[in-house]
């Protein structure tokens, strides 16, 4: 029923558990998983080893995300597909799931109460402009 499934990753537990639960899904299915990391050109400083900065693309960041979740579905033995996307997180899972002809967008329900819920969030925008059927993992 669901071959094919995106999901979107950004590092946050929240991701991280719709990533597990995608995971999941697609193995039973014995489908594909797409993992989606959105990031937006930016440089990140923080502290390294000995006190010395070091500096880390967004993209380098998104990329280490997908190399960390990718590993955890290859371990589970699903077969995985890694996507980082420059811009809007709930643009890029979109995007995605309409290259791939996704039947399931998997994403985790962060800011889906309170102020965000109103304002916009990820799991929102992905409702209500996926190509797909969609499920907001609980996560929280």
């Amino acid at each position: 029923m669901f071959e094919t499934v995106v999901v979107g990753a950004d590092g946050s537990d929240t991701a991280t558990e719709a990533v597990k639960q995608a995971i999941a899904l697609t193995k039973l299915a014995g489908g594909q998983l797409h993992i989606v990391s959105a990031y937006r050109p930016q440089q990140l400083t923080a502290a390294g080893s000995e006190g010395r900065a070091e500096t880390l693309s967004s993209i380098e960041l998104a990329e280490s995300v997908l190399a960390d979740h990718t590993s955890r579905a290859r371990a589970a033995g699903v077969d995985v597909h890694e996507h980082a996307k420059r811009g809007d997180p709930a643009e890029a899972i979109c995007e995605v799931a309409a290259e791939v002809q996704a039947d399931l967008i998997v994403v985790g329900n962060k800011g889906m109460i309170g102020m965000r819920r109103v304002l916009g969030s990820v799991p929102n925008s992905v409702a209500h402009h996926a190509p797909c059927s969609v499920l907001i993992a609980l996560t929280t």
